[in-house]
């Protein structure tokens, strides 16, 4: 008995069976000038390489039904994803590479360096005119920034997600991945870098940051704005190429970054958590302070005794929006303490190690650094 396929994965997947069918039954009855003009026009395209990570954008139901709420991160591989979305070979050459299969919860540094290697290979290759990383939401913003910081080329990579898995009614997914596609193939998109592209709009990896825990409109960018925004008709910029170079660190041989400390200010702190970070050997600390990055008094002390041990000690705040300005109710320069200029604490975190790893340790240096990446001093 004939049974209607109302998975959306199972029906991507008939898709690409059909497609490769008919595709192969045209094969065989086209004339020689038309299968030449077809390859030219292929080759033509831009060169587009999908690397992905897993997380709920290709996340699968673990229910029996498309409104199961539970699901299993990076379930669902990249060819499946972009059979998805129709006419996507129209606009470039599409290859893909399954680099992770995780939550983005499991991120970390390993799969950052394999990610930043493959896109310096594929660029300096010429294998890849632009890339597109598929990456669950929870630590997109980090991987988006960790990346604008250590890939020297002026492609564009894209960075996007969903909020909903692949098999949800109403998944997000496959409009995020036209639209990044849309993106990254645009010339206007030449020279600058890295970006996140959701939900129609186009995010600095600097200042976009996850605002909701469900909601599709998650990625908002409250102290810049969006770079642009993007649909299925158009790519729209609102911010110019940036004129200025980029702050670009290498990647440290070790492949591994200096272990730093992020510190959650809240009322009645002490000056356990910082004294245990001394001891356990960190390198850094990130205050993500009250207010204008600031903290208790004890907490203060700590943070200056920490300083004085050698650590590099960055004031970040827990606000949503703001930058944090150095001098106002702490004596930044005399404590020698750095202040993070606008970058959320997590971002702070990621600047401070690559700093640390290329040998940048005084306050003078890292605060410059700082200011570099935010474009902001005071």
């Amino acid at each position: 008995m004939f049974k209607p396929i109302n998975h959306p994965v199972a029906f991507a997947l008939t898709l690409v069976y059909a497609s490769l069918f008919t595709h192969g039954s045209q094969a065989a009855t086209a004339s020689p000038s038309l299968t030449t003009y077809s390859q030219k026009a292929t080759e033509a395209l831009p060169k587009l390489m999908i690397l992905a990570t897993g997380g709920t954008i290709a996340g699968q139901s673990t229910g029996e039904d498309s409104s199961s709420i539970g699901y299993t991160s990076g379930a669902i591989s990249p060819r499946v994803l972009l059979a998805a979305v129709p006419g996507l070979d129209k606009k470039a050459q599409l290859s893909s590479v399954q680099v992770a299969s995780i939550g983005s919860q499991d991120m970390n540094d390993k799969i950052w360096f394999d990610l930043a290697q493959k896109i310096d290979d594929l660029f300096s290759t010429g294998a890849a005119d632009a890339i597109i990383i598929t990456h669950g939401t929870d630590t997109l913003e980090e991987t988006a920034f960790f990346l604008s910081l250590v890939i020297h080329h002026p492609q564009p990579v894209i960075i996007t997600g969903a909020m909903r898995p692949a098999t949800a009614t109403g998944a997000d997914g496959p409009a995020n991945l036209l639209e990044s596609v849309n993106t990254a193939v645009d010339k206007q998109s030449k020279g600058r870098g890295v970006m996140i592209v959701m939900n129609d709009t186009i995010q600095s990896p600097i200042w976009s940051t996850k605002s909701d825990t469900t909601g599709v409109a998650t990625f908002q960018s409250p102290y810049a704005g969006p770079l642009g925004y993007v649909d299925a008709a158009e790519v729209h910029y609102i911010t110019p190429v940036p004129a200025e170079s980029r702050l670009s660190l290498q990647l440290p041989a070790s492949h591994k970054l200096p272990r730093v400390e992020i510190i959650y200010a809240h009322s009645n702190m002490d000056d356990v958590q910082i004294n245990n970070a001394v001891r356990d050997g960190a390198k850094g600390i990130i205050l993500a302070g009250v207010g204008d990055g600031n903290t208790s008094a004890s907490a203060l002390a700590a943070l200056k005794a920490a300083r004085e041990h050698g650590l590099v000690v960055v004031r970040a705040s827990r606000s949503y929006t703001g930058a944090v300005k150095r001098n106002v109710e702490v004596d930044d320069n005399k404590a020698g303490f750095v202040v993070s200029s606008g970058l959320n604490p997590a971002k702070a975190r990621i600047l401070t190690q690559l700093l640390l790893a290329n040998g940048k340790t005084s306050p003078e240096n890292v605060q410059a650094a700082f200011w570099s990446v935010t474009g902001h001093k005071n």
